[in-house]
């Protein structure tokens, strides 16, 4: 029975181990899919903008477009038709109506460029192409473009808001070039055939960029209601990385909101870039300052702004020398032994030799070309040995008097101010001039621009439907030829090269996994003890049993034992002692029959048993206790 319980105690502790390595073999393969999975978080994010922005649900709209998919790419296209009330639509998917060329010349250029000769046409998209989806194509670069359209009916600035809203694709990237729209204000002489780029315009709004810089443009041209002239306002730039919106080849939707409150949003793609007030957020501002510099007011001669002045009363020391110099030779210094003095430093190549065309009368005396003295690399040095120069301890340099407190400083003299006699008050600057027309006029030095799904309405639910009808169906394709992932991350480390080293672990992290758990773990001595099998004992549920009722008759009997240590110390230790002696003769009993019944294994766990309860019985520094040591029973 002790056999067996020892063998049983051996597994389970064997158990726990296995259990043990394998919990810690199941951490690291968490940890492992949790760095993948920053991996590509990082790369999913690299797709969003650098800035928080506020997306619109634009997805419910895009899920309510018509769209029947012919195979994994291919759909059917439907031109896309206004839903509601509009100033303007076009989608350039029918003849081209309406739309009129410039044969204006652009002033202050010369005759070269000055001509509005870049050519337009009206075809489908290079990449992400759906049939019968065309659009407006700038194909010309280094030329000046001007194209424009009247709207349906002129827009008032009144109590409704205004939308504009058009797609734009730089199909071969961009290197200086805008894409952006003006609405041409409603004037009696507006002459489309000669729109160009000193036509009036009330807004100009789109994307443009020159070398590095990246712009969005916004920019009003409000009236002066004292002069009646016109200024342009510039909204502030907005806080947003545009880069990638000029360079990743895809179809985007620019959308501009004006509301009558006097504020404004700028979205791209259905996302708030850029949002703020007519009033406050436009360089100049609308309404100028009610008070301004007196520009006949001067500075007094006598006026000091001089915080600290030098201290009038100090006086060079007279052991200043000014004359001493900030180096001298280190008369120290001792020329190296195998300096060669009468070595130049550079000889003539030996190697060389004179070209066969050389012509002394025309080029002069032919020389050598001078390389360096081969026998001054093993030397310390060649040439005349000069000591070397060290600083000069005496050295002050030219003294100036030490610097105090101005007791005259009057502080940084500014301009009395006066009233602004320019000062004007704009309380509503969105009431600007109607506009009646849209056009585009471009100078780019890149061509194949696309231009799509133009819209000019009141409501927002109108240009979301539009637009679900027309980007989204782009959107839609384009997503279907994303390349792979593994293009998506050469892509993304493209941007961010420190993600080389996150790949790197990685993809080193799943083969050290495979090392933990397929390579065979040293084995100790205490596994082979653990993993060796009681093979000479075999048990029946009676003895099971029985060994059962023992083990809690041997808990009683500790029990009692405990309560009778309280009956007087003098008798307790002699029981106790004479009961140490008698448990030690039945150990030596036990021990004699189980050497001669046990096998080796059952031997040496007897013998452990026997040596823990006589050093349990002789140790401590108090009265021994009584131990009972359970008996070996045999098969």
């Amino acid at each position: 029975m002790v056999k067996s319980d020892q063998a049983m105690q051996k597994q389970l502790k064997l158990t726990v181990l296995q259990v043990t390595r394998m919990h810690s073999q199941w951490d690291w393969l968490w940890l492992g899919l949790l760095v993948i999975s920053s991996v590509t978080a990082e790369i999913e994010d690299g797709g969003v903008l650098g800035a928080d922005v506020e997306v619109e649900d634009f997805d419910e709209v895009s899920q309510q477009a018509d769209v029947d998919k012919e195979s994994s790419l291919g759909v059917v296209y439907r031109t896309p038709k206004p839903t509601g009330d509009v100033y303007f639509a076009e989608t350039f998917d029918g003849v081209l109506t309406g739309w009129v060329l410039s044969e204006a010349k652009k002033e202050d250029t010369d005759d070269n460029i000055a001509k509005y000769d870049g050519r337009w046409e009206v075809e489908e998209l290079k990449e992400n192409t759906i049939p019968g989806d065309k659009g407006l194509v700038l194909k010309s670069a280094a030329k000046h473009h001007a194209i424009s359209a009247m709207l349906t009916k002129a827009f008032i600035f009144d109590k409704k808001p205004l939308i504009v809203q058009y797609e734009v694709n730089f199909q071969g990237g961009i290197d200086c070039g805008g894409a952006y729209i003006k609405l041409l204000s409603s004037t009696d002489d507006l002459d489309l055939e000669f729109f160009f780029d000193k036509t009036p315009y009330t807004i100009m709004f789109g994307p443009d960029k020159c070398g590095e810089d990246y712009k969005l443009h916004f920019i009003i041209r409000h009236k002066n209601p004292k002069t009646g002239e016109y200024d342009e306002k510039h909204a502030k730039r907005p806080d947003v990385d545009l880069k990638k919106f000029y360079l990743d080849k895809k179809t985007h939707l620019y959308t501009l909101v004006l509301k009558p409150d006097d504020t404004f949003e700028m979205l791209i793609d259905q996302s708030v870039i850029s949002k703020g007030s007519l009033l406050e957020d436009m360089i100049p501002p609308v309404n100028p300052p009610k008070e301004i510099d007196d520009p006949a007011d001067k500075k007094p001669d006598d006026w000091d702004e001089r915080q600290k002045i030098p201290d009038p009363n100090a006086v060079k020391p007279d052991d200043w020398d000014e004359d001493e110099p900030s180096k001298i030779e280190d008369l120290d210094a001792v020329k190296p032994e195998g300096w060669l003095d009468y070595e130049p430093q550079y000889v003539p190549d030996p190697s060389a030799k004179k070209p066969n065309d050389w012509d002394e009368e025309m080029d002069g005396e032919w020389e050598a070309p001078q390389v360096p003295n081969p026998k001054c690399a093993t030397a310390p040095g060649c040439g005349l040995w000069v000591r070397p120069m060290k600083n000069n301890p005496k050295y002050k340099g030219k003294w100036k008097a030490p610097m105090i407190v101005n007791p005259n400083y009057q502080g940084i003299w500014s301009p009395r101010k006066i009233p602004n006699p320019d000062y004007f008050e704009d309380p509503h600057p969105f009431e600007m001039t109607p506009i009646s027309a849209i056009g585009l006029e471009l100078w780019s030095m890149t061509s194949d621009i696309y231009f799509d799904n133009f819209i000019i309405c009141s409501e927002k639910e109108v240009a979301d439907r539009w637009a679900a009808d027309g980007w989204g169906l782009k959107k839609l394709v384009a997503s279907a030829n994303e390349p792979g992932m593994f293009s998506q991350l050469v892509t993304a480390a493209e941007d961010h090269p420190w993600l080389w080293v996150l790949y790197i672990l990685t993809l080193a992290l799943p083969v050290g996994l495979g090392v933990l758990f397929c390579w065979p773990a040293k084995k100790t001595d205490e596994d082979f003890d653990l993993k060796k099998p009681d093979m000479s004992t075999s048990f029946t549920k009676g003895e099971v049993k029985q060994r059962r009722e023992e083990l809690e008759d041997d808990e009683i009997d500790l029990e009692e034992e405990k309560e009778n240590e309280d009956i007087g110390e003098d008798g307790k230790m002699k029981d106790e002692i004479k009961y140490g002696e008698d448990v030690d003769d039945e150990e030596n009993e036990d021990a004699d029959g189980s050497q001669e019944e046990g096998d080796k294994s059952d031997k040496s766990g007897s013998e452990d048993e026997m040596t823990g309860a006589d050093e349990t019985a002789s140790s401590g520094d108090g009265p021994p206790k009584s131990v009972r040591k359970r008996r070996v029973q045999k098969d």
